[in-house]
């Protein structure tokens, strides 16, 4: 029953050492917890643009690796990137495809919600075109019906852009609000005489005005001019018959504009999300193609909008590194894990430390007071002892004894209780010889 008594002193001074050190502790984690992510949504929402476009294709081609991951891609299709950034600013979307150089650049680019994670391709700007007459200048189009895209697209204004550029008016009644499928079955019938197409090579559109007899391709002699003008635009070459080998289309090797395929995203995409999202596009859109090497993308060539920091990393490490060896939900939940034991590790240990020093003096303070109360009695006695107070002196350091004896003190410190002890009883002799004292001092003034 004592040693269950004493175990049970021991845990109320341990207790009563531990809650600064908890309250200490709690604190930490509360102030940690702020800086801890959220757990990311399970569903995105990408813009892409109609079925036939390239940017479809390369959502369709995301949604099942991210869904391995346990992420739904929710597809929309749109009328282009106009409407995509539309549905990024009203929230509609948190990604969007968003063709190069539709975003005019910001004077102050951190006051925008909109942040870049990359480009996925090139996208070549094609003139199609009919008749004899070789154009490699875009000013040779002046005076003809011309398919600029349909209102809200990318293309129609980038072609604007371009037309202007060769004092071609945007308001020229000519330069009409037709794209795709449409555009390409109007020039082929003759009802317009050319169009402008953004599309990859693979797209349907170019493929099918690619393989149509009548029609040529614009190889664009000022091509480095335009690039001097337009920093979003590249110069590419569609090599000779590359098309077609046995028909030797195109039958030259044929310079091209391009922009470039943009992921956009909101600046308040979730980092493991955005992280997830980027290793999609490297494995989807990393290897090499008509116009591309393996490995050119995704990257950072359209600085129209800031390069979000989640991409930054990305390009300079690679995924993160839980996510390289762990299962994606296993690997978010010790990253946030991580944020919060971090910070309680570092506060832990200098706490701990402190903690035995802490505990030894709540028990020892229990004894320095009786030790204060037997100094002070000691040297009233030594400096102005009154044999009339005897008595009362006596009573005091009983009363000390006592405040000793009742004081519950855990068992490994007990040799400090009985310390006390004989420090009383050492003032008690010195008290006892005071009054012996006294006493003989009397006698023999008597």
């Amino acid at each position: 029953m004592e040693r269950l008594r004493a175990r049970l002193v021991a845990v109320r001074y341990l207790l009563a050492t531990a809650w600064p050190i908890v309250l200490i502790t709690a604190i930490g984690l509360v102030v940690a917890y702020q800086f801890v992510e959220p757990e990311p949504p399970r569903k995105m929402t990408i813009s892409t643009g109609s079925e036939a476009g390239a940017y479809y294709a390369f959502a369709t081609r995301y949604a099942p690796l991210l869904a391995a991951k346990g992420i739904t891609l929710e597809i929309l299709t749109s009328a282009g990137s106009i409407e995509n950034l539309e549905r990024l600013d009203k929230g509609e979307a948190d990604i969007a495809f968003v063709q190069g150089g539709i975003v005019p650049p910001a004077d102050d680019p951190e006051s925008t919600h909109l942040r870049s994670l990359g480009s996925v391709s090139y996208e070549p700007v094609w003139l199609f075109y009919r008749g004899e007459q070789k154009i490699s200048k875009l000013y040779q189009l002046a005076g003809r019906r011309i398919a600029v895209g349909q209102e809200g697209s990318g293309i129609r204004g980038l072609a604007l852009q371009l037309l202007a550029a060769n004092e071609i008016a945007s308001d020229n009644p000519k330069l009409l609000p037709m794209g795709g499928l449409e555009a390409a079955e109007a020039l082929q019938q003759g009802e317009i005489d050319a169009v402008f197409v953004v599309a990859a090579q693979e797209a349907p559109v170019v493929q099918v005005l690619l393989r149509s007899p009548d029609l040529q391709v614009a190889s664009l002699s000022q091509a480095d001019a335009y690039l001097r003008l337009f920093p979003f635009l590249s110069k590419i070459v569609l090599p000779q018959g590359v098309v077609n080998l046995v028909r030797d289309v195109p039958p030259q090797d044929t310079v091209l504009l391009a922009t470039t395929a943009n992921i956009v995203v909101r600046d308040d995409l979730h980092p493991a999300l955005a992280g997830l999202l980027l290793q999609a596009m490297s494995e989807v859109n990393g290897k090499s193609g008509f116009f591309q090497h393996a490995g050119e993308f995704p990257a950072y060539k359209d600085q129209s909008l800031l390069l979000s920091d989640d991409a930054r990393r990305y390009y300079k490490s690679g995924p993160p590194f839980l996510q390289r060896y762990l299962p994606f939900w296993l690997a978010v939940l010790v990253e946030r894990l991580f944020v919060m034991i971090l910070p309680l590790v570092m506060l832990s240990l200098p706490l701990l430390k402190f903690a035995p020093a802490l505990y030894s003096w709540r028990v020892r303070s229990r004894i320095f007071r009786c030790y204060g109360d037997l100094k002070f009695l000691e040297n009233e006695l030594r400096k102005n002892y009154q044999p009339n107070r005897h008595a009362e002196y006596v009573d005091r350091l009983e009363r000390i004894e006592e405040d000793a004896s009742q004081r519950n003190i855990p068992l490994a410190y007990t040799d400090l209780l009985y310390t006390l002890r004989e420090h009383i009883n050492l003032v008690r002799e010195k008290l006892m010889r005071f009054d012996t004292s006294h006493a003989k001092d009397k006698d023999k003034s008597a």
